[in-house]
């Protein structure tokens, strides 16, 4: 066996989310577990008590509950979960509207920009309208082309405030990679940013946008959200809109949920595409948003008081998983750039500044921080 590195103290394991969940599960169902092996057993040997009990503690905002967990357990794929409910994914994420710190965003060599959750619930109000006056609706696809910044996950809110299906990539795509994933799944509106920050440059995301239009045809607007400029000129881009131009046109309001079954298709993902196009993976609302709850949650015992970050790109399936820390309330550190400008450390140095409790990332970064002689814990102060 293993040396044991750390153990925590008996005051931290009872202040866990999953030890709360654990008190919940006993009371509900008669039991009497004591550790994290009693309980995951429970959780696979009765899986709809186990979501039974997920949908409570999380607690999942629905305007409709669920008439049955699942039909049946044995159909895999194919099982129907939690029929009859009807909910909003945005709607989750949105739960909290004041002015705790909703995100810091840290564009590469830039100063940090912060915004709280009622700044974020106003800016998703004024978007969604404007998706609305343009007919966007349940049955269409909205798309991102942008960097990992919050009018990102504002589009995707907006979009999916209204019933829309998200899907998005990174702005260092080329124009094939694209093509081979948007021309699948035709969307109605896209969000561009105007360019992106990597190694010091500023590169441009407009010239490619306009050449991508000429064959996706689906498209009715662009956005288009200054980043690189502050004001771009997108004169060259059909059906372009400035998404500055749209908040001045709009007052914040109480959204609109629309209310959708548990199943209603919310993101569009896919595979790399090393053997073939990309195939569409398709994730719906109700079962992401309790599976990302529940992993958030039990998981990395993420709460209201955390700053969680996680080394990702728009095109990445973990840039969904962080999104959905909204819902606990969280702060989300969101990142736009190389890694290791201007020096190895720079996330680092970013998870010291703004007291990162929860650092995500990648098996390839840590091993190239190893690679550059990078010793985080001895160079930075990462205490909490």
């Amino acid at each position: 066996m293993g040396k044991l590195l750390w153990q925590p103290s008996e005051e931290r394991i009872k202040n866990t989310n999953i030890y709360r969940f654990m008190e919940v599960v006993n009371e509900k169902f008669n039991q009497d577990f004591e550790n994290y092996d009693k309980l995951y057993q429970w959780s696979i040997e009765n899986i709809p008590e186990f979501w039974a009990a997920m949908w409570e503690f999380a607690p999942i905002k629905a305007s409709k509950p669920y008439e049955q967990i699942v039909d049946d357990l044995t159909k895999m794929p194919g099982a129907k979960w939690f029929e009859g409910a009807r909910l909003n994914f945005a709607e989750n994420l949105l739960r909290y509207r004041d002015d705790h710190v909703a995100f810091i965003f840290k564009g590469e060599s830039r100063d940090s920009i912060r915004m709280t959750y009622k700044e974020l619930y106003n800016e998703v109000s004024q978007l969604a309208q404007y998706l609305k006056e343009i007919g966007v609706g349940s049955s269409d696809r909205v798309a991102g082309f942008m960097p990992n910044m919050p009018q990102t996950i504002i589009a995707m809110l907006a979009a999916t405030s209204l019933g829309a299906t998200w899907s998005s990539c990174s702005p260092d795509f080329g124009i094939k990679g694209v093509l081979d994933r948007f021309g699948q799944i035709k969307p109605k509106v896209l969000f561009t940013a105007d360019g992106y920050l990597f190694k010091g440059k500023d590169f441009d995301s407009l010239g490619r946008v306009a050449d991508i239009l000429k064959d996706l045809p689906s498209i009715e607007k662009v956005v288009v959200v200054p980043y690189v400029q502050e004001k771009p000129n997108i004169s060259h881009v059909g059906n372009a809109v400035s998404y500055d131009d749209i908040k001045s046109q709009y007052s914040p309001a109480e959204i609109q949920f629309e209310q959708l079954p548990a199943d209603h298709p919310l993101y569009i993902m896919f595979t790399s595409g090393t053997t073939g196009l990309p195939k569409c993976m398709v994730q719906s609302a109700g079962g992401i948003l309790i599976h990302h709850m529940k992993e958030l949650l039990l998981h990395a015992d993420l709460k209201r008081e955390d700053n969680i970050f996680y080394f990702t790109t728009c095109g990445w399936m973990m840039w969904n998983w962080l999104t959905s820390s909204l819902s606990v309330g969280a702060t989300l550190i969101l990142f736009d750039g190389n890694p290791f400008h201007p020096d190895p450390g720079a996330l680092w140095k970013m998870a010291q500044d703004e007291k990162i409790t929860i650092f995500g990332t990648s098996a390839g970064y840590i091993a190239a921080l190893q690679n550059a002689g990078v010793k985080p814990g001895k160079e930075y102060d990462l205490s909490p």
